[in-house]
């Protein structure tokens, strides 16, 4: 769908009106490896430091005891009178002990990525929110919706009423999604209940305006929907928790805006100075048509029979087995060959050689 040239624009009532030129961000190239990472990254940008008490553990006057008094050497509470003297402190193994390597405010919470990591990154997921079937892979429900990317008239950003937004969710099909999100609300489980979270639930649309006359307070008390500038896009939003597919309902103005905003391929953005979009690695992802295609079979050679892996079959000692040493070593033949002729030739001289005289020779030679 991404890959129409046009877009239509949507009344309050659903139907079309117009349409617009599809902006070159949304056929950008898609790195799912880039999103994880930048979203990885920057999202610990709102961490805020932590640390236990520098005197955590060490307030009290504790002194070892030392060698002879068959105890472990570990500081002991002095004094008398309590349960408190004479148990140890300040160890990490100890009650009321500090703990192993305490935390500190300045470890390093945030990460630094570059500008050109995190454009990359946006522009993937905007042209991820593109494609209907990474939409609906995310869980958004779309179904009913006719065309993505979603464009409604600029009327709407002049809508102060919930009534109104919630009507025109409705003709736009697309107020399934708001209910997934208000079905879905649930108690979070754990600790997070008592820090201002008590309640967890999924994301709704992600409604993007290019100028504020009363969108904001119209969408924002509806469950999941969020609201965000055209000019200030962020990959959190647009890709929560790193997962490509965020259903964006876009107004005419912000949608015709993003040329200007991303730029193309062929022409810098006006926001960004010097920005291009990235170019793709390949032109054409069907790497499969591509090997099949006529131009490369006509000069890869052809497909020869496929290697089956022997079963397994009993290890044979080649020092034992002649017939697995000569597959081995086929010199091995040779050597055992020179070695046969060689004794051959030895019992031959052997043969030739003069005998001694046997016992019966001898008995005649010397009988009385």
């Amino acid at each position: 769908m991404a890959s129409r040239p046009t877009v239509n624009v949507r009344s309050s009532n659903g139907e079309p009106s117009s349409s617009l030129p599809l902006p070159a961000v949304l056929t950008a190239p898609i790195r799912l490896d880039v999103v994880a990472q930048v979203h990885k990254s920057i999202a610990k940008n709102k961490r805020q430091a932590y640390a236990v008490s520098e005197k955590a553990g060490h307030q009290t006057s504790a002194e070892s005891w030392g060698t002879g008094r068959a105890v472990a050497r570990i500081p002991r509470v002095g004094g008398g009178g309590t349960h408190r003297s004479g148990q140890a402190a300040f160890g990490n193994m100890c009650r009321g002990g500090r703990m192993f390597a305490p935390t500190k405010t300045w470890r390093k919470w945030h990460v630094k990525v570059n500008q050109n990591q995190r454009r990359f990154a946006i522009v993937s997921a905007l042209a991820a929110s593109a494609l209907p079937s990474l939409v609906l892979a995310r869980g958004h429900r779309i179904e009913q919706i006719e065309e993505v990317p979603l464009v409604v008239a600029n009327a709407a950003e002049s809508f102060k009423k919930t009534k109104e937004a919630i009507a025109l969710l409705k003709s736009l099909h697309a107020y399934t999604d708001v209910v997934k999100v208000s079905n879905s609300r649930k108690l979070r489980a754990g600790k997070g209940k008592m820090r201002n979270r008590r309640h967890r639930q999924r994301r709704g649309p992600l409604v993007v305006y290019n100028e504020d006359n009363g969108i904001v307070k119209a969408f924002r008390n509806l469950p999941g929907v969020e609201l965000v500038n055209v000019r200030r896009l962020n990959l959190l939003q647009l890709a929560p928790g790193g997962h490509l597919g965020r259903f964006v309902i876009w107004t005419e103005g912000a949608f015709a805006l993003l040329d200007e905003v991303f730029g193309t391929f062929e022409k810098a953005s006006l926001h960004k100075r010097d920005y291009f979009l990235p170019t793709a690695k390949i032109s054409n992802p069907d790497v499969t048509r591509l090997i099949n295609s006529d131009e490369i079979q006509s000069v890869v050679r052809p497909a020869g029979q496929k290697i089956q892996k022997r079963p397994w079959t009993q290890k044979k000692n080649p020092l034992i087995n002649k017939g697995v040493l000569f597959r081995l070593n086929p010199y091995a033949k040779v050597l055992r060959r020179q070695e046969l002729e060689k004794q051959q030739k030895k019992g031959e001289k052997k043969s030739k050689a003069p005998k001694a005289a046997g016992e019966a020779f001898l008995g005649q030679l010397f009988a009385p």
